[in-house]
């Protein structure tokens, strides 16, 4: 009993690791803009990079795990994550930056989801589930915080490569944890890892992802946006058509089947999407429109991290007692509130108001992915849980990739459409289009206060746009749920075999 929860605690550190990396990157986004010279297309690789093949890889991580042992694979992750920061530490430019982050990616693809599977085995009962999901669910949401504060501080007093390199010792107290205290759990009998499946992911997913971030610039009718945009999706329906058809599929669609299954999975996905989007915007208002250091960009950060921890904590309960058809329901209509009020905001609005509905969409992201996750995680058998939670991961960070990539297109193309550049030499103003940090760099480099004006104003019309899509994507979300979904407990009762099963720790 007792060794459990300190298993748990191995978990917990893995996920600090993820959760840490992620918003250090988005931080340190206008910063590295300005040192590297990168554009608005290029930040969203630097960012994406890492969530794609996250999502690519996460199906034939949890297969591994099931097959070679959990515990052995996510200490692996953990390994070659820390390499992946190595690389990033290193790098001096923005292709090398993507390549770390690519490596990093294969390691984050195995952490995840094996960190989930495990949390079934350990916990059978469903009040000790949630808890146990609410508290990793915690952990990575601490990382977030943490890391922009920390990474804040890093690149005020050293150069951007410091936020790759303090994930040495959060990885190596994690892999130390793992070894002590996880045990080891496996299924031999899981489908073997299909290389052409994984091919067809990582293939299709990335020219989705390309074309998407492509648009803006080259423009949606683009002959080359179009081929790849036809090409990602003819090769990610070729992905389904041959899973289907598998004997021992790596992408199980029976489970997609399952209603409680499938509607949790696509709240949890949806979530991300719009979560992603908000973190990639954020760091350039906060730090380009209202003039903060890198430093104090994280900490104002915290009022959202802060409301996701505190609904992450309250999760169990109040899911255990409104059920989580609910509870989601309520999150998403919170979230959503919090982005059309967040829509509101304009050039002279300040921080303070910022902060009031940052707190409001941090609640509603831990009232809504917490139960999502264990509605989805409790429908899965004991011996498909490595398979499955990374399915669950999979389409979680499909949409993370797409949250970043349409609404940071979103953002891009609404910023350098309204950007007057009047006056302005013409090589100056293809720079200050690029993105609101160079037509700061621009203006100042001009002396052209007027196209810094112009800049902020172009933005934040930009980041009111995406708020409002963000609003009616979580609007239409709790519709979906609180229409269609089976509580969890009902679901669970109609559906006694799959139910994952206690195994003593």
């Amino acid at each position: 009993m007792t060794r459990r929860w300190w298993a748990l605690g191995a978990l917990m550190a893995s996920m600090l690791v993820l959760g840490f990396d992620m918003t250090i990157l988005n931080v340190a986004l206008p910063t590295m803009a300005g040192d590297l010279g990168a554009t608005t297309g290029e930040q969203q690789w630097m960012a994406d990079a890492y969530v794609v093949v996250f999502a690519a890889l996460m199906l034939p991580a949890g297969l591994l795990g099931d097959r070679f042992g959990r515990r052995r694979m996510l200490i692996t992750g953990l390994g070659i994550f820390l390499a992946g920061s190595v690389v990033g530490a290193l790098a001096d430019g923005v292709t090398c930056v993507v390549a770390a982050r690519c490596v990093m990616g294969v390691g984050a693809a195995l952490v995840m989801p094996l960190a989930m599977a495990v949390l079934p085995s350990l916990f059978g009962e469903p009040q000790d589930r949630i808890k146990a999901i609410g508290i990793v669910s915690a952990a990575s949401a601490l990382g977030m915080p943490l890391g922009p504060i920390l990474g804040g501080w890093l690149l005020d007093h050293f150069w951007w490569g410091s936020i790759f390199l303090v994930n040495i010792p959060m990885v190596g107290i994690g892999i130390t944890a793992c070894v002590f205290l996880l045990p080891e759990t496996r299924d031999p009998s899981a489908p073997r890892v299909d290389a052409v499946s994984t091919a067809l992911t990582a293939v299709g997913l990335g020219a989705l992802i390309y074309a998407i971030i492509e648009a803006p610039g080259r423009g949606w009718g683009d002959p080359l946006v179009l081929a790849v945009l036809f090409t990602g999706a003819v090769l990610l329906a070729l992905l389904v058509l041959r899973e289907r058809k598998a004997v021992r599929p790596m992408l199980d669609m029976s489970l997609l089947r399952q209603r409680p299954f499938l509607l949790s999975a696509l709240a949890a996905t949806l979530v991300m999407f719009v979560m992603a989007g908000l973190m990639f915007i954020l760091p350039g208002y906060l730090q380009a429109v209202l003039g903060n250091d890198a430093f104090g960009t994280g900490v104002r950060m915290l009022p959202m991290m802060g409301g996701l921890i505190v609904a992450a904590r309250a999760g169990g309960p109040v899911t255990a007692r409104f059920g989580a058809r609910a509870t989601m329901s309520a999150g998403l209509i919170v979230l959503a509130f919090a982005a059309l009020l967040g829509s509101r905001t304009t050039v002279d609005s300040g921080y303070g108001f910022t902060a009031l509905w940052l707190s409001v969409a941090g609640l509603g992201f831990g009232f809504a992915v917490v139960p999502a996750m264990d509605a989805a995680l409790g429908t899965l058998p004991a011996d498909r849980a490595g398979s499955g939670s990374g399915l669950l991961m999979t389409v979680r960070q499909t949409g993370s990739a797409l949250g970043i990539a349409l609404l940071g297109s979103l953002l891009a193309g609404t910023y350098s459409g309204r950007l007057d550049t009047t006056g302005v030499p013409a090589a100056a103003a293809d720079t200050a289009g690029d993105s609101v940090v160079a037509a700061h760099a621009v203006a100042a480099r001009l002396g052209a206060q007027r196209l810094a004006d112009s800049a902020d104003a172009a933005y934040v019309h930009g980041m009111s746009l995406v708020l409002l899509v963000i609003g009616a994507t979580a609007l239409v979300s709790a519709l979906l749920v609180g229409a269609f979904l089976t509580d969890a407990r009902q679901g669970r009762s109609e559906q006694p075999d799959v139910v994952a099963s206690p195994v003593d720790a």
